[in-house]
């Protein structure tokens, strides 16, 4: 039986990592994956596992990771999210590090109106600075 993966702050943020590894390297590997989180090799596993069974991802024989539409569609969500927030933490005045640091915490918790809601507002603040 197929276990069914809901998709909460783990499963995005690995995800997100997946997309943005083969954004950098063009391709990625489970060891690449818990390299860059910092988690342990047998944790990857068992959350790539889980990712393909519920066809977020897909792996090659050679052990190559791919994210499939239904991934990809979530991985580009979260990084349009921890890009936007990140770069308004930082425009605030908030330091690179905890910029970062919050930004990958808010991503997963603010509502989809919020969100929407701040970039309208950067965006009329950008298009009020430009004039």
């Amino acid at each position: 039986m197929v276990q069914k993966m809901k998709i909460q702050e783990s499963a995005e943020n690995y995800l997100e990592a997946i997309f943005v590894l083969t954004k950098r390297n063009g391709s990625v590997r489970s060891i690449d994956i818990a390299t860059e989180l910092g988690y342990s090799k047998p944790s990857v596993s068992r959350a790539m596992k889980l990712l393909r069974e519920n066809s977020y991802i897909k792996m090659e024989d050679d052990g190559y990771i791919h994210l499939t539409t239904k991934g990809l569609d979530v991985a580009q969500h979260m990084y349009e999210r921890h890009t936007f927030l990140a770069a308004f933490l930082r425009n605030i005045g908030v330091n690179e590090k905890t910029a970062l640091e919050d930004a990958c915490r808010i991503e997963h918790v603010i509502s989809q109106e919020t969100f929407a809601c701040l970039q309208a507002f950067v965006g009329r603040l950008q298009k009020s600075a430009e004039e």
